[in-house]
């Protein structure tokens, strides 16, 4: 049941029968501000031309019609030139009644839309393991993914890994000087790990190199040049696209030490790819798309050999899209892997979910594909999630002083058990129920603290924070479910059996329980909306928001010992209904909910 269209029927029947003139269109409505009375609100402008009254006289018409001549309307109030209506408990109750019968209310049937959408994330270099800021670019990503899917539309997950380049010929040129032959196993580090150990001696080499020739005199920019390691970390780039034996070797190797530490991580994230693009492969197939424009005007060959973009009419600047010494950079590969999704896919709308240091590299992008006349350029879109900060301030991967993923998750899931067995919420768990709890918590905790910010804001994360049991985090929300999961088992019911329960019409609603039914009610609009602003944060601050008030709920009233049977079937009812909802919220998420704790 629709309350929004039953109730625009209704107040085009006020309008004709009190101003004898119909009203075309739709009429406007909003949710009822928090600091007034009421849950729907009419703005009465729009009829201010068949009332010909002022908004207030407007509002109070239809308010006494609709409370006088129909069912629909317990009280209303007018503010200025809005009805704000407090919707009759017989309304309620209907609606509770139709989301019961739906087996997921809300969410709909898995590709029912026939759009398809492409997601591409969380494409990492292969030069360094996952940080804190790749953990927001995976969890945006998987989390719109379920949202999108929820909506009908068939979702494809794209990563692309940047395998090549000069990020990774640092690494390589930085085990050669250092790594006297050692391995991961030699070592007994994780692959990526180890990899992005030899990025940071690079970068701890170079710093080194620049300060001993500037201390004879050079400037800093004569320093960069003059640098030897630059120049064999250039030599390496070269030899690479030359197809280098010995070169080619090397990164091979290293990269195959990448993959096998990531994918453990990948793992632990339950992260699965649909379909994987290498820089490698394209990278070539890139270059020949720049030479065809440039055949074409569209691109500029400099005198040093160099190819550019002159995107000044735009509002931007020159763009390189090949080095002076014939090698690629990262936006010559984006061509051609653009091009590559689309023969693969075909799909209707491309996400990229990067982050917005990147904002102009995909404004540049987008624009170069639109030059080149590619169909599909318009149908691009570029998901820009600000930066996450630690209290200490930012992380840069070349000094060493990101917060590893790998390590925060297993200090996340150290912390969750830690203050779940404080809080005693272990007992009557065995071991592996425990170990599997410690780790849902911890898990969970990281990704809401993380989703529950809106994607365009840069955010402070605080692992102390988002443990906590009693603030705005998941754990909050898990014991939520957990605490209606105890009660639905004490009242010894199945779901199927609680929601075809008949719902007794005449129910008199306590104001707690109409704020539910309304929340709940609202689940299908906060996903569509979550959906269309590509933000998992309308979901988080909702699902919050029910655990909040079913709380609230829970310790204003008795469920298993209320007054009479109906008092006791239907908070029994909304007990269920607001578990399901909550276990649905919190799955567009990826984060699960325990049964009991």
């Amino acid at each position: 049941m629709e309350l929004l269209k039953i109730y625009e029927e209704a107040i085009k029947k006020a309008v004709i029968d009190l101003y004898h003139k119909p009203f075309e269109g739709s009429l406007s409505f909003q949710k009822t501000r928090k600091e007034f009375e009421g849950e729907i609100t009419l703005v009465t402008f729009p009829l201010l031309k068949i009332s010909e009254k002022n908004p207030e006289n407007t509002g109070a018409d239809i308010g006494n019609y609709l409370q006088e001549k129909t069912l629909l309307v317990k009280k209303y109030n007018v503010v200025k030139g809005f009805l704000n209506i407090s919707v009759a408990d017989a309304m309620w109750l209907r609606c509770f009644s139709d989301i019961l019968k739906e087996e997921s209310y809300g969410l709909s049937q898995p590709q029912s839309t026939g759009r398809s959408i492409m997601i591409e994330y969380p494409s990492p270099n292969t030069n360094k393991p996952l940080h804190l800021g790749h953990l927001r670019n995976v969890f945006l990503g998987a989390s719109l993914s379920e949202i999108l899917k929820a909506c009908g539309h068939k979702v494809v997950h794209t990563c692309l890994y940047n395998d090549r380049g000069t990020n990774i010929s640092k690494s390589m040129l930085a085990w050669k000087l250092f790594g006297n032959n050692e391995t991961p196993n030699s070592t007994h580090k994780k692959g990526d790990h180890f990899v992005g150990h030899f990025y940071v001696e690079y970068a701890n080499a170079y710093k080194k190199e620049i300060e001993e020739l500037k201390k004879q005199g050079l400037s800093e920019e004569d320093a960069e040049k003059k640098s030897v390691l630059a120049q064999q970390v250039n030599e390496l780039t070269v030899l690479w696209e030359k197809n280098d034996v010995e070169t080619r070797t090397l990164w091979k190797k290293m990269n195959t030490w990448f993959y096998e530490g990531i994918e453990q991580t990948y793992t632990t994230l339950n992260l699965k790819v649909d379909k994987t693009y290498y820089e490698s492969d394209v990278y070539h197939l890139g270059k020949e798309t720049v030479h065809e424009g440039l055949q074409k005007n569209i691109f500029y060959k400099k005198e040093d050999g160099s190819v550019w973009i002159d995107l000044t009419k735009e509002g931007l600047d020159h763009k390189l899209v090949l080095r002076s010494n014939g090698t690629s950079v990262y936006i010559t590969q984006d061509i051609a892997t653009a091009n590559e999704k689309d023969n693969d896919f075909n799909i209707d709308t491309s996400i990229y979910v990067v982050g917005n240091e990147q904002d102009y590299h995909f404004k540049v992008l987008f624009l170069i594909l639109k030059k080149l006349g590619k169909k599909y350029a318009d149908n691009l879109y570029h998901l820009s999630y600000g930066m996450v900060e630690l209290p200490s301030g930012k992380m840069k991967s070349r000094e060493g002083t990101v917060v590893d993923a790998d390590d925060l998750i297993s200090d996340m899931i150290d912390s969750a058990k830690n203050t779940t067995t404080e809080l005693g919420k272990t007992e009557g768990l065995s071991e592996v129920e425990a170990q599997q709890l410690f780790k849902m918590i911890g898990l969970g905790a990281l990704r809401y603290f993380i989703l529950k910010v809106d994607p365009k804001k840069k955010m402070l994360f605080d692992p102390a924070e988002s443990i906590d049991f009693n603030g705005h985090t998941a754990p909050f929300i898990q014991y939520t479910h957990a605490r209606i999961q105890s009660v639905l088992r004490k009242a010894a019911l199945t779901t199927n059996e609680i929601k075809k329960t008949n719902i007794n019409t005449d129910y008199p609603l306590h104001q707690k329980e109409t704020e539910l039914i309304h929340l709940i009610s609202d689940f299908k609009n906060v996903l569509q909306e979550a959906a269309q602003a590509y933000s998992p944060a309308l979901i988080a601050n909702y699902v919050y928001e029910v655990a909040k008030l079913y709380n609230q709920f829970y310790h204003e009233l008795s469920v298993l010992n209320a007054e009479n049977e109906d008092q006791k079937n239907f908070r029994i009812q909304l007990s269920c209904q607001c578990a399901l909802t909550i276990k649905q919220a919190m799955k567009l998420l990826c984060i699960e909910v325990p049964e009991r704790m």
